[in-house]
């Protein structure tokens, strides 16, 4: 079942209604993504579950396993700021589907801007990104995500 707000009271997700499940999805993603953007690496790592996997058409292997997201995390945003690159991650267009008693299945479009100190923003890169959501112990993580960029084949 696709979630809408015209999509029947309470869910599969741990009995949640179709509002207040796409609401919860929608402030994971601004959590997450301002972690990102603000550098904390190993906070947003903590958004993945233990076995989780960053998938990118951009990179040649996924990184499988939060250690390992949260090494690729730390060098990117530490070769960022090394840089004076601000970059800013922008989510709209965003659904959500159940796939089951504590997993959904969400999609977004994601611009990313960067800002080099004294400069204008420019838009970097426009993506697609496909997760694989699960609720651990009442949190939102990430257990597969699959970031496609439109620029790339």
């Amino acid at each position: 079942m696709t979630v809408t707000d015209t999509a029947p009271a309470g869910t599969a997700v741990t009995g949640l209604s179709p509002a207040e499940l796409y609401f919860q999805v929608q402030q994971f993603y601004a959590r997450q993504m301002q972690l990102l953007d603000d550098g904390k690496a190993e906070e947003w790592a903590l958004t993945f579950t233990e076995d989780g996997v960053f998938a990118a058409n951009a990179h040649p292997e996924p990184a499988v396993g939060r250690a390992v997201i949260t090494a690729a995390a730390r060098t990117a945003t530490d070769q960022y700021a090394a840089g004076g690159v601000q970059r800013r991650h922008w989510l709209g267009m965003v659904s959500v589907e159940e796939r089951g008693a504590d997993s959904v299945f969400a999609r977004c479009y994601a611009i990313v801007i960067e800002t080099e100190r004294g400069g204008q923003a420019t838009l970097r890169v426009s993506t697609r990104c496909d997760d694989e959501l699960v609720r651990e112990n009442g949190q939102w993580l990430v257990k597969h995500r699959q970031v496609t960029r439109d620029d790339l084949a």
